[in-house]
């Protein structure tokens, strides 16, 4: 019996995310994370393109699980313009009946120590915000990001006790930024706080990544899907891949977590 629900980012399959939808549930996929609308951010999307985007998605029987904004992907400097759009995220996903708002750390400076308590507060007024809503803020470790591994997002989840902060666990990001994801990386988060799993998969050339079928790099990922079976983990794992055989990748999915429930 299959443990895990299986789902995509949109624009991994097309930009336009009527297309996606259409891939995906050829595909067998179930969730969708709502990135893209005709190319640009969903944020960037009228009403209209809204609409028509939910439409395909919900003709294609495919649950909308996350938006993914672009929240906190900048300095922290900017968040104070930046931060006007939380509340365009909140409604797009209340529109979309998505749980989960993505967002990040702020652009990674020189630093993260020093910043720490400044995006505790962010992400405290976030949460907070989210809960009035009934939504999680799921916060993505980013390697362009403060928060990058999973040593950051613990620390990061020990500073903030709410129910509305939660993490999109992305083990290729920790990776890169030089923790080994699995199993050190992995035992370090409580696995009721991981809203979602993103699944990409890599080899390494000094620091630069090199883009691998899922199941085919560095990244231990049936390792990852065992524990999360064994730790009661029954969320969304969303391929992120940037591999450009997206079938290869949907397959090799499939397949890791088939074993996972032998």
């Amino acid at each position: 019996m299959q443990r895990f629900r299986l789902g995509s980012v949109t624009d991994v399959f097309s930009p336009d995310a009527g297309a996606a939808a259409v891939e995906m549930r050829k595909l067998g996929l179930q969730g969708a994370e709502l990135r893209a609308i005709n190319g640009r951010n969903v944020l960037e999307a009228g009403r209209e393109e809204l609409d028509g985007a939910l439409a395909a998605i919900r003709e294609n029987k495919l649950e909308v699980v996350a938006i993914a904004t672009p929240l906190l992907k900048c300095s922290l400097e900017e968040w104070k313009t930046q931060s006007r759009r939380a509340e365009r995220a909140f409604d797009i996903a209340n529109l979309a009946g998505a749980r989960i708002v993505r967002v990040f750390s702020g652009l990674r400076t020189a630093e993260p120590d020093a910043v720490f308590e400044r995006i505790v507060d962010v992400l405290q007024d976030l949460a907070d915000k989210a809960g009035r809503r009934g939504l999680v803020i799921g916060l993505e470790n980013d390697r362009a990001c403060n928060i990058s591994t999973a040593q950051e997002l613990a620390s990061m989840l020990a500073a903030i006790d709410h129910s509305n902060l939660q993490v999109v666990w992305d083990p290729a990001s920790a990776y890169i930024s030089g923790e080994k994801p699995f199993p050190s990386g992995y035992r370090m988060l409580p696995t009721q706080r991981i809203a979602l799993v993103h699944a990409k998969d890599c080899t390494l050339e000094g620091h630069k990544p090199v883009w691998e079928p899922l199941g085919e790099g560095d990244i231990d990922w049936q390792g990852q899907i065992d524990a999360l079976a064994e730790d009661g983990y029954n969320g969304y794992i969303l391929l992120q891949t940037f591999w450009t055989g997206i079938r290869d990748c949907v397959g090799n999915l499939k397949r890791l977590v088939e074993s996972s429930a032998l």
